[in-house]
């Protein structure tokens, strides 16, 4: 099987990683990739965003591709899972209309609704009045979202009224306002055909800049998987109330969901309540999980993207633990600098065995062949243990030997799960 990916980050890396080590796949392409992307697959410089291109790539008698898949958001929301599906390649990524679910949360909001999921109150506001009014309405902490996409930043939580406000500006157009949800969060995964759904295992991950949950939202700074003090019902629960009915109604409104369906839960007093969903593998949940999937990826992927789920065999699972920690670059996520040296990854792939590994975010080549940091998020640092403490003492020492001048990363990513988990 050839397989062509589509996006350029840690979340891309992780996915090629793993098809790269699936013995049913004889070729893995990637476009754009990274630096880091380039060990494991062939790169292509094709705009991700141009699904012509993308198309042309796929049939070109280089890749010949019997599977897309579709990593990031942006692409898929823009519809480049259709032009791939009308040139005759399956793809791992839905519709440009299910996509919707992630591009527009007022949307995911209406689906919900009519699915009989259970979320947050919220209102869809289009002005400035209608934001005070919901504001009002709710009272702190107030959450306010951006409708379209905003690579995981477009969400304020606040007990500060006047940011609430100013951010509900600077979205510029319909935000979503709606009631805070307590509790710990979770990220859970499914693959879904349109009909059947398929959970994955679930992951916990950690949005804020800084230890302790300080700081603004980022994309994402580390997560971790398993989730040991979760009830072992919740996965069961989660399909049964939130997947399925979502993925049903979707069906019903003539627009199935194929691809990964992303749910972010809260685990609030009330019972399980949906905070988001993705219309992709999440990033840094990804690496996490993938790190414990046993079942070979390829096949996985695509049984999703050809109506197969039904007959694929039951997933696979390591009974250990995995922890991914992102290191940043500095200033990041007010304005990160880039274009910084970076150094050690030798010496994590030298000295802390297969359990321990680096997977390139925002990383690229200079004109004399260094690695320099290219983006915010820069590397993910992901290793593997019989329990999470294990698998987070190995991945912060990994950390230490990352070199990036003026980089920083969380020193907590499950930490207080470890610790409880050993008590």
């Amino acid at each position: 099987m050839r397989i062509l990916v589509i996006g350029g980050g840690a979340r891309e890396h992780a996915i090629c990683r793993s098809l790269s080590l699936d013995p049913e796949v004889t070729a893995v392409h990637c476009a754009p990739g990274n630096a880091g992307i380039a060990e494991v697959a062939t790169l292509h410089p094709v705009d991700a965003l141009d699904g012509e291109a993308v198309a042309d790539l796929a049939v070109s008698d280089e890749v010949r591709a019997d599977l897309v898949v579709v990593g990031p958001e942006a692409p898929l929301v823009a519809g480049v899972a259709d032009v791939v599906r009308e040139r005759g390649v399956p793809v791992f990524g839905p519709s440009a209309e299910a996509a919707r679910l992630e591009g527009s949360k007022a949307f995911a909001k209406d689906v919900m609704a009519a699915a009989g999921v259970p979320t947050a109150r919220s209102y869809v506001c289009a002005t400035p009045q209608e934001a005070d009014a919901a504001l009002d309405a709710f009272g702190p902490p107030y959450v306010v979202k951006d409708d379209g996409l905003a690579a995981g930043k477009g969400v304020v939580v606040t007990d500060d009224i006047e940011q609430a406000r100013a951010h509900a500006r600077d979205c510029g157009g319909a935000v979503v306002i709606e009631e805070f949800l307590d509790g710990p969060e979770v990220s859970l995964f499914a693959l879904t055909d349109g009909e059947s759904v398929v959970p994955l295992q679930p992951a916990q991950d950690f949005k804020r800049a800084y230890d302790a949950d300080k700081g603004p939202n980022t994309g994402g700074m580390g997560a971790y998987s398993p989730l040991p003090w979760a009830d072992p019902k919740l996965v069961d629960e989660v399909v049964a109330t939130v997947l399925e009915p979502t993925v049903n109604e979707l069906r019903r409104r003539g627009t199935p969901f194929s691809g990964l369906l992303y749910a972010g839960l809260a685990i609030t007093s009330r019972g399980v309540r949906v905070i988001e969903f993705n219309a992709r593998f999440g990033d840094p949940e990804t690496q996490a999980v993938l790190a414990r999937l046993k079942t070979p990826l390829g096949g996985f992927l695509l049984a999703a993207a050809t109506g197969r789920l039904a007959d694929f065999p039951a997933l696979r699972w390591s009974d250990g633990a995995a922890v991914t920690v992102v290191v940043a670059a500095h200033d990041y996520p007010a304005k990160p600098r880039t274009g910084d040296r970076i150094e050690g990854l030798d010496e994590v792939a030298g000295q802390d065995g297969p359990e321990a590994y680096v997977l390139h975010a925002g990383t690229k080549r200079d004109a004399d062949g260094h690695l320099v940091s290219a983006g915010g998020r820069v590397l993910s640092v992901t290793a593997t243990g019989t329990d999470l403490r294990q698998a987070r003492e190995r991945a912060y020492a990994a950390v230490e030997r990352v070199r990036l001048d003026g980089s920083h990363h969380r020193s907590d990513i499950a930490k207080e799960a470890a610790e409880d988990s050993a008590a």
